[in-house]
């Protein structure tokens, strides 16, 4: 008998074996593909948009780019609402998601997250005439704050600003600060970056005193996606010590040199 349950224990292990050698993983199905094919986020300047040229463009994408280009592929973009990239990618239509999105308990049960790319300060904006100076100042019931659906915006509302009510917007910062600038909101809340670019452009904007939060952003794949998680890893590691990603994330994040050459 233990003769023969060796014998049987054998035969499947031999089985498991050429199983997980007959399936390739997702890295190995990129380079047979010779497609990397990414989900972004619908109207997110500077992260991801359209520019003047009718080519898109933006932080993650150039550092998608850059990755294709690195691993001798064609890149293919997906756009998405914000509250369509995680459903996207589990469903298998994208090997990753490339957006400002921070990996949160709740995603991270999910997915498999990179190494941060860059980091985000969370603020809050009001209209120029507010009198509101600091971002605890909008923390006060009968005040409308209004962030991205499905966002870590809106949680730091419902954490820190607890006595307003949080107005969600599917159609990202931007509907955000439409909304905030015609008077619908009495104040917002988003990242510094998208934050600086909507005071410049719609004039009527403030930012208010204080960060919220200050939270790391990262590049997503499927939960089972290992090898490609860790090719992710490995690879803002590289672009980190030659400085292509500090390069990056300073013109697209950190300045507004971009918008002279792509608005």
């Amino acid at each position: 008998m233990r003769k023969l349950r060796n014998i049987i224990m054998a035969a499947v292990t031999a089985c498991l074996g050429l199983s997980a050698a007959a399936h390739a993983d997702e890295m190995d199905d990129i380079l047979k593909r010779g497609e990397l094919r990414i989900a972004v986020q619908t109207q997110g300047a500077p992260v991801s948009f359209v520019d003047k040229k009718g080519e898109r463009t933006g932080l993650a994408v150039e550092l998608a780019k850059m990755m294709a280009a690195d691993l001798g592929v064609k890149l293919t973009i997906q756009d998405y609402d914000w509250k369509g990239l995680i459903p996207a990618l589990l469903a298998g239509k994208v090997d990753m998601i490339a957006a400002d999105m921070t990996p949160t308990p709740q995603r991270a049960a999910q997915l498999l997250f990179s190494r941060p790319m860059f980091y985000q300060e969370t603020v809050a904006v009001a209209a120029k005439d507010a009198q509101a100076k600091t971002w605890q100042d909008l923390n006060k019931e009968g005040l409308n704050i209004g962030a991205t659906q499905a966002s870590s915006y809106g949680e730091a509302v419902k954490k820190y600003m607890p006595k307003a009510t949080l107005k969600e917007f599917a159609g990202g910062t931007a509907a955000v600060a439409q909304a905030l600038s015609s008077g619908r909101l009495d104040g917002a809340v988003s990242d510094l970056g998208n934050v600086t670019n909507f005071v410049r452009e719609f004039g009527n904007l403030k930012i208010l005193d204080g960060v919220i939060t200050r939270e790391p952003l990262a590049f997503a794949v499927q939960g089972n996606a290992f090898h490609l998680k860790m090719w992710l890893d490995n690879y803002v590691e590289l672009i980190t010590a030659d400085r292509r990603l500090e390069n990056q994330v300073n013109y697209w994040w950190n300045s507004s040199d971009w918008e002279k050459d792509h608005k």
